[in-house]
């Protein structure tokens, strides 16, 4: 075997960074170590792995096909470390999440963990479907817990539990007082809506797609509080998570509206690359989150 885990990480730590000097910094070496260690793995196999662009390394064809292989390496090398020190329980996590799920059901979670695992950390990063599925393909995270529904040849999706969208408008908005919308109600709306990309706009757009390019959307915003924020002041109407709402509707600052012959219903899903390898914490938290819903 000629390759050694040290050359795998610089390898790994430069496809991730795609730069020498922060994949350097990421492993705590010398810049002129990370590079040496990189130029030897290529020299031993007579292989280029990146295309240099400057001091940027972007993988070539041949690199994209090592980094899978790499990557569960060394994790599985992790492990294998963790159980030969005696340690073999769950480790720290990286966990990515959708706004909903990452403000309203992670952070619980996440505490839930590191106190059934003492020594434990779990970092978590908040960011639209589209962008935690992103960082789950290029290894930035373990696994995501996400929205929307996605399909990829190189992920493994699994549902998690359901939830329903709901509309809701200010108190004193003129629909507040009607017992259902109807279309025309719905046609003639100020929308305040989530961005492109994000799960609640894709179950959104698929519940009303007949009409959807139909609507009115004058706002489009990343975060649920700025849009209940906007609709408290009398901006428009809006369709989120009822697990966002639960405490505006409790002080009666927003109230529910109801559309005849629709439910927003949507599934959460967790989602991880095919060729990651399932450590004990990726099982465990698995384990908790199905716990937590009851699913």
């Amino acid at each position: 075997m000629k390759f050694s885990l040290r050359q795998l990480q610089v390898f790994t730590a430069a496809a991730r960074y795609q730069n020498i000097t922060r994949a350097a910094e990421s492993l705590s070496m010398s810049q002129s170590a990370a590079s040496g260690a990189l130029k030897d793995l290529e020299r031993q196999y007579s292989v280029l792995l990146f295309d240099r662009i400057g001091k940027r390394l972007k993988l070539n064809e041949f690199g994209e096909l090592l980094r899978p292989q790499a990557e569960a390496l060394l994790a599985n090398a992790a492990e294998m470390d963790q159980f030969l020190e005696g340690h073999n329980r769950p480790g720290n996590l990286r966990i990515g999440a959708t706004l909903t799920l990452g403000n309203y059901i992670a952070v619980s979670l996440m505490a839930k963990y590191m106190e059934m695992h003492s020594g434990t950390r779990v970092s978590l990063d908040v960011a639209n479907t589209r962008l935690v599925v992103d960082k789950v393909l290029q290894y930035e995270i373990d696994l995501g817990l996400i929205e929307g529904e996605v399909s990829h040849p190189e992920l493994e999706v699994s549902p998690w539990t359901g939830d329903h969208l709901q509309i809701f408008c200010a108190p004193d908005h003129p629909l507040a007082s009607r017992p259902q919308l109807n279309m025309q109600d719905v046609l003639t709306a100020d929308w305040i809506m989530r961005e492109p990309g994000s799960g609640t706009r894709q179950t959104f757009e698929r519940c009303l797609q007949d009409v959807f390019p139909g609507l009115n959307i004058c706002l489009e915003l990343q975060h649920t509080e700025a849009i209940k924020r906007a609709v408290e002041a009398g901006l428009g109407i809006s369709c989120l998570s009822k697990i966002t709402l639960v405490e505006a509707f409790k002080r009666k600052s927003l109230v529910p509206l109801w559309l005849e012959g629709y439910d927003f219903y949507r599934r959460f899903y967790f989602v991880w690359h095919k060729q990651k390898y399932m450590s004990a914490g990726m099982h465990e938290w698995l384990k908790l989150c199905r716990q937590h819903t009851g699913s």
